[in-house]
């Protein structure tokens, strides 16, 4: 089973997404679109955080995920 880790800070306002373990990130870029990539060591992306991001409801943060076939 895949694991996605979500953080969301409320001072910040930024939202952060693990697709993998955070301590294998090598590098991050940023998109241009208040976007940061999370990179591991080969380069395939692990994560992203969304900047300047505010939540309708902060006390109500909800998430939905949806697979589809490799």
């Amino acid at each position: 089973m895949a694991e996605v880790k979500v953080f969301y800070d409320k001072a910040g306002n930024t939202l952060t997404v693990w697709f993998a373990d955070p301590s294998q990130e090598h590098v991050s870029e940023e998109t241009g679109d208040e976007v940061i990539l999370m990179k591991d060591g080969s380069g395939k992306v692990i994560g992203f955080e969304k900047l300047n991001f505010t939540a309708p409801h902060p006390d109500l943060l909800r998430l939905s995920f949806e697979t589809t076939p490799a």
